[in-house]
């Protein structure tokens, strides 16, 4: 119960956050994340994003997948699923720190991905139907 609480009070944050129609974040919007993450995560997402590597992947049909390129993978990223688990990124840190041990509420690929969307700052690239990651089990329209 409380960490759905803890989801839906971010996901006003994030909702606040596109709201405010800027490609940047305030001083703000950084400060009240930071009561959510870790520095060191938050910092890490920003610089995804920063250096372009949160991937809109868009289908012929009108679908989308997201794709993150980290450090040392690319990772698929379902930042929005309709089921008992809000979302799903598939790095080693999202299996451990948010599933395993609860120590995180996203990975910093989740949270990139997260942001990006409501900066408009995802990198977007059409694909065919070969191009769509294997990983990919649910749609995210």
């Amino acid at each position: 119960m409380l960490l759905a609480n803890i989801q839906n009070l971010l996901d006003i944050l994030l909702d606040e956050i596109h709201a405010e129609s800027s490609n940047d974040l305030s001083e703000d919007s950084i400060q009240k994340l930071r009561h959510f993450f870790p520095d060191n995560l938050l910092l890490a997402a920003l610089d995804l994003i920063d250096r372009e590597r949160v991937m809109r992947l868009k289908t012929q049909w009108g679908r989308s997948f997201y794709e993150v390129h980290g450090s040392t993978s690319a990772y698929t990223v379902q930042p929005d699923l309709p089921s008992h688990m809000p979302a799903y990124c598939s790095c080693p840190s999202f299996a451990f720190s948010v599933l395993l041990s609860e120590d995180q509420l996203m990975c910093k690929h989740l949270l990139a991905v997260k942001l990006a969307q409501r900066l408009n700052k995802c990198v977007e690239r059409n694909i065919t139907d070969e191009g769509i990651p294997s990983t990919q089990l649910v749609s995210n329209e």
